[in-house]
C-alpha cells in the first residue's frame, strides 16, 4: 500500500451472534475449529465453522465478555442463516443464540489511531476492555496495526481521523486473514485460505463438524490449493467505487470477471500494475459483481474444481 493506513471506520458488512448461557463455551467448543473452552478472557480467537466434509460455512473473530456470554463477529451477510444452523446442535446445552448485530457498534482502527485508542493489545488475537468497549488487535497490514473495536450501540466510536472504508477492506486482504462471506460459502477447507497459518485452527482440542477432513488435510494430505495474491490488468467492466487516492485500484466490493474465469480455465490473469486480481473459487456467474463486499481476494492456485478437471480429461482423451 503506497497509503499510509490510518484512522476510523465503522464496519457495517459485519455483525455479532451472541451466545449466553452456562454452556456457551463448551456448545461452541464442540461446533468450531477453536478451543473456547480454554479462552480467557483476555484473549480473541479466529475461527471457522464447517461442514461434516471439512468446508467452511462461517469464520469469526470469537471473544468471551465474560464465562457465559461470548459474541461472534463475522460477515453480516451469512450471520442469519450461520445463527440458524447452530442453533439447530443446542439441543440440551444451556445456550442461546441470537443475533445482536444491533446492539453493538463495529469500528476499525488502523495505524496511530489503533496504537492511541487500544494502548494495551498489543499482539494478534489479543483482546481488551476499554470501558465498556472491546479491543481485539487484529492481524497488521503492511506493518500498520489494526484494532477491531465493539462498543455498545449508541456510544461514542473511538477517537481519531477518518478512514475510508475501501482502505479498510484493502488492509483485509493485505493482512491475510480471510473472511467467509455468501459466495465462498463451502468452497474452502481452513488450511486453503492458510487458517492454520493465522491462528484461525486448534489441533489439540476435541471433535467438531469437519474434524476429521482438516486433521487430515494438515497431517496426512497434500492440499491442492492455497490462497495467496496475485495482480491483474483489469477487472469487470461492472461499475466499481473509485479508487482511494494513493492506493491502487480495490477489487472491492466486485470480483473481477477475468479472475473468475481464470479460476475455472486455470489460465493466468495478464500481468500490470496497479491493481489486485480479487479470483475465487465459487459457484456464481462469472461475469456479475458480487452483491455485498466479499473481501476473500486471494487467488487460489490451480483451483479448478476436481469435476471440472475430470471432465476436461475425458474430453482431451476423447
Amino acid at each position: 500500500m503506497t497509503h499510509v493506513l490510518n484512522g476510523v471506520t465503522p464496519l457495517n458488512h459485519l455483525g455479532i451472534i451472541r451466545v449466553e448461557g452456562e454452556d456457551a463455551a463448551s456448545f461452541l467448543q464442540g461446533q468450531l475449529t477453536q478451543d473456547f473452552g480454554l479462552l480467557g478472557l483476555s484473549e480473541a480467537r479466529l475461527a471457522a465453522y464447517c461442514t461434516p466434509k471439512g468446508r467452511m460455512q462461517a469464520s469469526f473473530i470469537g471473544f468471551k465478555r465474560s464465562h457465559a456470554d461470548i459474541l461472534l463477529v463475522c460477515s453480516r451477510d451469512i450471520l442469519p442463516a450461520t445463527q440458524k444452523r447452530l442453533s439447530m446442535f443446542v439441543l440440551r446445552a444451556k445456550a442461546k443464540l441470537r443475533d445482536a448485530t444491533a446492539e453493538f457498534d463495529l469500528y476499525g482502527l488502523a495505524g496511530a489511531a489503533a496504537l492511541e485508542a487500544a494502548p494495551g493489545v498489543a499482539v494478534p488475537w489479543s483482546r481488551a476492555d476499554i470501558g465498556t468497549a472491546t479491543a481485539v488487535r487484529l492481524y497488521p497490514a503492511d506493518g500498520q496495526p489494526r484494532v477491531l473495536w465493539v462498543a455498545p450501540a449508541g456510544e461514542a466510536g473511538p477517537g481519531g481521523p477518518q478512514l475510508e472504508p475501501g482502505h479498510w477492506m484493502w488492509s483485509d486482504v493485505r493482512s491475510g486473514v480471510a473472511t467467509i462471506t455468501a459466495p465462498i460459502v463451502e468452497a474452502f477447507v481452513p488450511q486453503m485460505l492458510n487458517y492454520e497459518s493465522v491462528g484461525g485452527v486448534n489441533f489439540k482440542k476435541g471433535c467438531y463438524p469437519g474434524q476429521e477432513v482438516v486433521a487430515r488435510s494438515q497431517f496426512r494430505g497434500t492440499l491442492k490449493r492455497r490462497a495467496h495474491c496475485r495482480w491483474a490488468r483489469r477487472f469487470s467492466t461492472s461499475p466499481m467505487r473509485a479508487s482511494p487516492a494513493g492506493l491502487s485500484p480495490s477489487p472491492l466490493p466486485h470480483l473481477a470477471a477475468a479472475g473468475t474465469r481464470s479460476y475455472r480455465s486455470r489460465s493466468r490473469p495478464p500481468a500490470a500494475a496497479g491493481s489486485m486480481w480479487a479470483a475465487r473459487a465459487a459457484r456464481r456467474c462469472r461475469c456479475n459483481p458480487l452483491p455485498t463486499p466479499c473481501w476473500l481476494t486471494s487467488e487460489v492456485a490451480r483451483a479448478r474444481p476436481r469435476r471440472q478437471a475430470s471432465r476436461g480429461s475425458r474430453q482431451e482423451s476423447a
